[in-house]
């Protein structure tokens, strides 16, 4: 039986092996990581440039490399627990205002999948210990569920919002002052409804928003979106 246990042990790390290498192309990747370099350095003489280095970034606390001063809003999100795992860094690179809503990272993302999924597997290879780290994370690309273009489209009823706003303003200020929470108003519509969404998602860690978000439909999204957005 231990031989029997071994054999599909072995079986399954070589299929999870195979299908990693379908998934993330590691040399495509250093191309790929042409488009991040101006700002982020990996490898072995890696030093913090505008971006933080990205030796060992999976399962590293976000906000937490030493000597690099990070935004407010990054700070926040490492208080909040956001850990770098496939997942999140996925939706990082691919749109990173989905997780940091004012991250000074002045670049647009990586729309395409496979473009996140081959630089992601070339960072692999700087991982503290690498093959301990999971096939399916972070070489292997989970269905996340998608954004549909259509709900970022939505024109919310700022009425409905105000209606709705009671629970956000338990912990935010209507009047936009900053008082240990971060504000939300004056949001540009679509980063509200990404970040909202996110946490509905469970991409962005914060327990008490992933609870709101989730209970709240597209369409209640979009109302506070537009309610919190004309606030002056």
């Amino acid at each position: 039986m231990r031989s029997l246990a071994a054999a599909m042990a072995f079986t399954l790390a070589v299929a999870a092996g195979a299908a990693a290498e379908t998934v993330g192309d590691a040399e495509r990747g250093v191309d790929v990581f042409r488009k991040c370099s101006a700002c982020h350095q990996v490898g072995k003489s890696a030093i913090n440039r505008v971006g933080p280095h990205l030796n060992g970034v999976f399962g590293r606390t976000a906000g937490t490399v030493e000597r690099f001063k990070y935004s407010k809003h990054m700070q926040r999100a490492s208080a909040d627990g956001l850990v770098w795992t496939y997942e999140t860094l996925d939706a990082f690179l691919e749109n990173p205002k989905s997780m940091v809503s004012a991250t000074r990272m002045n670049f647009q993302g990586l729309k395409k999948a496979q473009d996140r999924a081959d630089v992601l597997a070339y960072l692999r290879r700087f991982s503290d210990n690498p093959r301990d780290i999971p096939e399916s994370e972070p070489t292997l690309r989970l269905d996340d569920p998608n954004l549909d273009p259509a709900v970022l489209t939505l024109e919310g009823d700022p009425d409905y919002g105000e209606y709705l706003s009671s629970e956000c303003t338990t912990c935010h200020q209507a009047d936009g002052s900053n008082q240990g929470i971060p504000p939300i108003t004056n949001w540009p519509h679509e980063n509200f409804v990404v970040a909202m969404h996110a946490y509905k998602q469970q991409l962005r860690p914060h327990p008490v928003m992933r609870m709101v978000a989730g209970r709240l439909s597209d369409e209640e999204i979009a109302a506070l979106a537009a309610y919190f957005g004309g606030l002056e």
